[in-house]
């Protein structure tokens, strides 16, 4: 039975004035999440059992520090430590391409190994994680004609026969999604790179 009755931001804020229950029940609370997550991104469990108690390492010297800025945001915060440490991962690991031994060595088989891309494919991963996230929290019509246009390439004639309105305001859903979408971005200081 998973009991969300006290709020993460409680069991923070019991945490750091000294119960130790509090921090047990944050864990229990996204440890699958939290798991899962790091796992879809080195597919090896030992490293990712090492990752996540790393995770929960930083999550404890921070909030015993006083470092922890609650903005009801536990989950995002501690998902971001996770992603962090599995970027410092990638590149602490001798993460050197393997090479047939032909004979020959070919700079292209540098270029072509994919192995040398994983720290750029998992930060793409977050961010389009992040911007999914962002998504959601659009009005539903803004987020409808948003989704049509950059996620199935439909042109604006498209989306006003689909969604029964004229261009002009299937173009003004999109302005609004993407003026909503940089104020959230703004408003939390999101840095969506890849």
């Amino acid at each position: 039975m998973k009991d969300y009755t006290i709020t993460d931001a409680v069991l923070v804020n019991n945490y750091i004035k000294g119960d130790e229950s509090a921090l047990s029940t944050l864990i229990e609370r996204h440890k699958q999440r939290i798991y899962s997550f790091i796992y879809s991104k080195v597919f090896d469990r030992d490293v990712s059992e090492d990752i996540f108690q790393d995770t929960f390492i930083k999550v404890i010297r921070t909030l015993k520090l006083g470092k922890y800025n609650e903005e009801g945001k536990f989950l995002p915060w501690v998902m971001r430590i996770a992603h962090n440490l599995v970027i410092d991962h990638f590149r602490k690991g001798n993460r050197m391409p393997k090479f047939e031994d032909n004979g020959e060595f070919s700079i292209f088989s540098i270029i072509s190994d994919g192995d040398l891309n994983a720290e750029k494919r998992i930060i793409k991963d977050q961010v389009e994680e992040d911007l999914r996230n962002l998504i959601q929290e659009l009005p539903e019509d803004q987020k409808e004609v948003l989704v049509m246009r950059m996620y199935r390439d439909m042109s604006f004639k498209e989306i006003s026969d689909k969604t029964g309105v004229s261009i002009n305001t299937a173009l003004g859903r999109m302005r609004y999604a993407l003026i909503n979408l940089r104020k959230v971005i703004e408003k939390n200081n999101i840095v969506l790179t890849n």
